[in-house]
């Protein structure tokens, strides 16, 4: 009897340390994440030790690396960047020196078109009501996606120009810092890729299963630009079933209406052919498009997926 007493109070003891942890596990994530927007930020700026030659192998290595790390507002690096800083770093640590703001850095190197842009081109952004007014920066990687400090995930993290409308119409120039020497890339044409993987990418490991199956998935058609469809008011997140050569078959689409799912068809030109990318939605939250995904992966196509379009 003794010792069954001191089995349930030790049984107890562990359910209810479990339980604190668990409970507790947010917060001490939360606390060890830096306030992106500090009282008192660093105006004083770091200037990046040059520890790689100017290449594009040099910006991949730095890529992977920094990947994750904490967007803090006025920080450029090396642990923590704001979207300039994140810039500034990359290419101060090759010895390529670069105004350290957005706005100036708009300013300088070579000015490309978005048709011409390759692996380490910097693309800058208006995101505020000032339709002429750079306040965002971004590094082209290819394919359409960009690496970038971001503002609302308070993280560097990677976006897509054909997922991402709102990045998308928001670019206003575009520039090279990279001698001509050290931009040869994959693809000769960053348009004509037929997708991007994650070997192309070289993700880092703190990517989660679902961005880089996401990543993977994500076709990225040889498409101008200013022809990708905007994002839709009603929400930014879609379930993608897949994307087809021609319409999706009408087995498909009447799968999805039978299931009781709105879909949203977007085509695109490619080598004189129409592709037809099938998505289902929009949703308003990310949790809400992972309930209907499960059901998408059970019912209708197991290999479907998140697209958030913004």
């Amino acid at each position: 009897m003794i010792l069954e007493k001191y089995k349930s109070i030790y049984l107890s003891k562990q359910y209810y340390s479990s339980v604190t942890l668990a409970l507790l596990t947010p917060f001490l994530m939360t606390a060890c994440k830096p306030n992106p927007h500090p009282k008192n930020p660093h105006y004083e700026i770091k200037k990046p030790k040059v520890v790689h030659t100017p290449s594009k192998k040099s910006l991949e290595k730095m890529v992977k690396k920094l990947q994750g790390s904490p967007y803090v507002w006025a920080e450029e690096g090396p642990n923590n960047f704001d979207c300039s800083g994140f810039t500034y770093y990359m290419y101060g640590s090759m010895g390529i020196n670069i105004p350290r703001v957005a706005r100036e850095q708009a300013k300088t190197g070579k000015k490309i078109k978005m048709n011409e842009l390759q692996y380490g081109d910097l693309i800058f952004f208006a995101t505020s009501n000032h339709k002429h007014k750079i306040t965002h920066v971004g590094m082209y990687l290819g394919d359409g996606w960009f690496t970038h400090a971001s503002t609302v995930k308070h993280e560097v993290i990677y976006s897509n120009l054909f997922t991402s409308p709102y990045y998308k119409k928001r670019v206003r120039v575009c520039r090279r810092y990279l001698p001509a020497s050290s931009t040869t890339v994959a693809s000769a044409s960053p348009w004509k890729t037929k997708k991007i993987t994650a070997k192309t990418l070289k993700l880092p490991e703190n990517v989660s299963d679902q961005q880089r199956k996401t990543m993977k998935k994500a076709i990225v058609l040889k498409t101008p630009i200013e022809n990708i469809e905007q994002a839709s008011a009603k929400g930014n997140f879609y379930v993608q079933v897949g994307s087809f050569v021609g319409q999706p078959k009408s087995g498909l689409l009447y799968s999805i209406a039978r299931n009781g799912y709105r879909y949203k068809i977007i085509k695109f030109p490619k080598d004189g052919r129409s592709i037809s990318k099938l998505l289902i939605g929009p949703y308003v939250t990310r949790p809400e498009a992972a309930e209907i995904l499960q059901k998408v992966k059970q019912h209708i196509q197991k290999d479907a997926f998140i697209a958030e379009i913004r």
